[in-house]
């Protein structure tokens, strides 16, 4: 395995201008904060549709509390990005005319495509807008790049572990053949084919990312990550089906983005065209994640439930590749790295708690 020091990359990355199309998301702003720190020119190109500020003031479902926990996550987005310099386009990059504006001003020389419907519920129930957000935005990015290929040298296409369907084995690498279902991981992986053609057909440099069960700070999307200690909170039960021995790699976003910063800073020509998976590499139990939760907030209610027969088998994504070709090495376990989530879920929801019951 390569030692490729992270804060090498930032003499790579200086100079690029980096644009992220539908990056205002949990991925997006994470990302484009890492790359903003390692100096890299950052712009978002987004829509502000997904777990907008609109959607979620005006949601008659949540209560004053959640309302105003996911108003100041979103809140706290924006201020982050603007106090490190990420400019931001409102752009709906479903309309080719729209985006290509974006390009014209920007001038990219690398493009990570993130527009997605971030829910497989939710891809599921609204199947049009999980094929627009999700496969029409990413034909205009292809077809923006295609003409611009000496000057846009990477399109990363971020993309999913559901992919690979049901896992056969403890463990799947990049070289498994893909077996998605659902509508969210076929649009997942109808996007990795797009992006492999135009790769052999017109010369693009490309990148795909599979990611798994990510979790992390701000992040409002109902990840079961999110799902488990918001529940904690508020007395709801955490069902475990067939005793919570389901399993997932769960991913803290951290680890992602340095996978994703040394994706982009390690591909410098447009002959390069890699898949990564980039997650933890070890699968943890449902109930593991569910006990760390009840270590953080010891009223959290655990109920079983038997396994539903529709629910996809999951096990460990290998990152060997990454790590051989990027250096890539994950850093937090779950132990660390949800623990730490958990506990800043719980100070963030107090603060939500005081502004609501003042206004």
């Amino acid at each position: 395995m390569p030692h490729i020091p992270y804060d090498s990359l930032k003499a790579k990355l200086k100079g690029q201008r980096i644009l992220l199309v539908g990056g205002a998301g949990f991925i997006g702003h994470n990302l484009a904060m890492e790359l903003a720190d390692m100096g890299a020119d950052v712009m978002i190109a987004d829509n502000l549709m997904v777990n907008s500020m609109i959607e979620n003031s005006f949601n008659p479902e949540q209560d004053p509390i959640q309302r105003q926990a996911y108003l100041d996550f979103l809140l706290s987005r924006f201020s982050i990005l603007r106090e490190k310099g990420v400019q931001l386009r409102n752009c709906d990059a479903r309309i080719l005319i729209d985006l290509g504006r974006v390009f014209e001003e920007y001038r990219p020389t690398k493009v990570v495509h993130l527009a997605a419907i971030a829910s497989a519920v939710d891809a599921k129930q609204e199947p049009g807008l999980c094929f627009d957000l999700q496969l029409i935005t990413l034909r205009n990015v292809l077809e923006l790049v295609r003409p611009k290929v000496d000057e846009i040298n990477q399109t990363m296409f971020m993309s999913s572990s559901t992919v690979y369907g049901d896992f056969e084995g403890d463990t799947v690498d990049e070289t498994t053949f893909p077996r998605p279902e659902g509508i969210y991981a076929n649009a997942k992986f109808m996007g990795e084919r797009l992006v492999r053609t135009y790769r052999t057909q017109y010369g693009l440099g490309t990148t795909v990312i599979r990611p798994s069960a990510l979790y992390g700070e701000r992040c409002i999307s109902q990840r079961v990550s999110q799902k488990f200690i918001e529940n904690g909170l508020t007395g709801k039960p955490l069902l475990l089906e067939g005793g919570g021995d389901g399993r997932l790699d769960f991913t803290y976003i951290k680890d992602l983005v340095q996978g994703q910063v040394r994706a982009l800073a390690l591909h410098e020509s447009p002959d390069d065209s890699s898949t990564f998976n980039i997650t933890f590499g070890n699968a943890r139990t449902i109930k593991e994640l569910a006990d760390i939760v009840k270590e953080i907030v010891p009223q959290t209610i655990l109920e079983e439930r038997p396994r539903a027969v529709d629910k996809p088998i999951r096990g460990t994504l290998s990152t060997e590749r990454a790590q051989k070709i990027l250096g890539f090495k994950p850093e937090w376990p779950l132990e660390t790295g949800y623990r730490q989530y958990c506990q800043w879920y719980v100070d963030a929801w107090e603060k939500a708690k005081r502004k609501a019951n003042d206004l």
